[in-house]
């Protein structure tokens, strides 16, 4: 890029995805100062982060100042800790001892999203005193205004007004007796995704973080949780897509890295897919016997592997929106049963009536080879079905992650006991 060219922000937004680290970092010196300020706060802070590493000292420092305690925080959590150390140390002495703060919360928790910058009001305070104390606190870049928040001397959290109470009541009436005390509160080592459901369930904007003696710490605002709905519904997906789930976007994972994501989960049901071997071994007499058995093998594991993921995909969902808890696994296994029944009968009767119809002549070989297939896929999608949707219960039981019962494990589970299924009709209705 020419260096003496000014470069628009909309240019480099359209622009961004397609140039490497290097490209970018010369493409964002193009950039007017302001111009420059206003893109950093809209990148991902990943791309911060880059962005950080290649500018000189002042500008990092300067740059730095743009970001709110909260998204400093998840910068400095992304970065290595040498990067860290020399991050923070351009901080001015009261940031540093607010994210410093909030370097302590792990990053999956609630202390870790929060924000300490919030509006806050003392309970004796008239509403005019609280408007004027408020109007004074803008300049300090609240995270949030919508909400002020009522704390005693010891920073306990009493009760919460909004802008609305404070500019309807008259000026000199008590903030103590406008606020409302039935404030939904979470303390700061709540995990992310317990918080994301507590957000959904009372439909907050901001939800006040307190600790064990409820002094208030800091806030969590809606726009956290967005991005923290994104970040644990990608994670599933990749867990259900058979992966470890990625730390960084697609494209900017190594290879290496990504290598060894996909690979220990690709040998697990590459060695779970053997066994498959052992049980065709012990049925090789049989498919000797009869030759035919070989060729339907593709639709009976299929059809087993298909239920399981179906059932498997929607209880996972299920349990992460909380519509379906443990103590729900025997109305899941009810329903379940009579979903696989209802959908093997279904695969069953049409994979019946196209063997019947391909074969022409309604020979007594044709008919039990029908029947036959017909039978095992009502057993294979059954069966397939039940392991589905129990399979994620029994590892939340277990205390895994429900994801972690990805749709190719659940076919690979299917396939090795479908083979048995599908030898064992074969054997009483075919071979007897």
């Amino acid at each position: 890029m020419d260096s003496e060219t000014n470069l628009s922000v909309t240019e480099l937004r359209e622009a961004w995805p397609l140039l490497d680290a290097g490209e970018r970092v010369d493409g964002y010196r193009l950039l007017e100062s302001e111009d420059a300020e206003g893109f950093f706060e809209e990148l991902s802070t990943q791309d911060q982060l880059e962005l950080l590493r290649a500018l000189p000292e002042a500008q990092r420092r300067m740059r730095l100042r743009l970001l709110a305690p909260d998204d400093i925080t998840d910068l400095l959590q992304q970065a290595v800790p040498e990067d860290r150390a020399k991050l923070v140390d351009l901080l001015e002495p009261p940031m540093r001892r607010e994210v410093v703060a909030l370097l302590a919360y792990a990053e999956d928790d609630a202390g870790g999203l929060m924000s300490p910058r919030f509006a806050r009001v003392r309970p004796e305070m008239t509403v005019d005193e609280a408007i004027l104390y408020l109007r004074r606190q803008a300049y300090e870049r609240l995270e949030t205004i919508y909400y002020a928040y009522v704390l005693d001397r010891e920073q306990r959290l009493l009760g919460v007004a909004s802008f609305r109470d404070l500019f309807q009541a008259r000026g000199a009436s008590l903030v103590r007796d406008i606020m409302r005390t039935d404030v939904v509160t979470a303390l700061g080592d709540m995990d992310q995704e317990a918080l994301a459901k507590l957000f959904a369930a009372h439909d907050l904007v901001a939800l006040p973080i307190v600790d064990e003696a409820g002094r208030m710490k800091g806030i969590v605002t809606v726009d956290d949780i967005v991005d923290v709905v994104q970040e644990e519904a990608t994670e599933d997906f990749q867990k259900i897509g058979g992966t470890v789930a990625l730390e960084a976007p697609y494209l900017e994972v190594g290879f290496f890295s990504m290598f060894k994501k996909r690979a220990g989960w690709m040998i697990i049901l590459f060695l779970g897919e053997m066994l498959t071997i052992r049980v065709m071994a012990g049925y090789e007499t049989r498919l000797e016997q009869m030759v035919m058995l070989a060729v339907f093998l593709p639709l009976i594991i299929s059809s087993g592997g298909n239920s399981g993921g179906q059932a498997s995909t929607l209880v996972i969902r299920a349990m992460a929106l909380g519509e379906v808890r443990l103590r729900d696994w025997t109305r899941v296994l009810v329903r379940e049963l009579a979903a696989g029944l209802s959908l093997g009968c279904l695969l069953g009767v049409i994979g019946l009536t196209a063997i019947y119809l391909r074969g022409g002549d309604a020979d007594e070989p044709l008919i039990r080879i029908a029947a036959t297939v017909g039978a095992s896929v009502l057993g294979v999608v059954l069966w397939g079905t039940l392991v589905g949707s129990m399979l994620p219960l029994l590892l939340r039981r277990a205390g895994f992650d429900p994801a972690s019962a990805s749709a190719p494990l659940v076919a690979t589970l299917v396939d090795v006991t479908g083979l048995m299924v599908y030898f064992t009709v074969a054997s009483v209705v075919l071979l007897r």
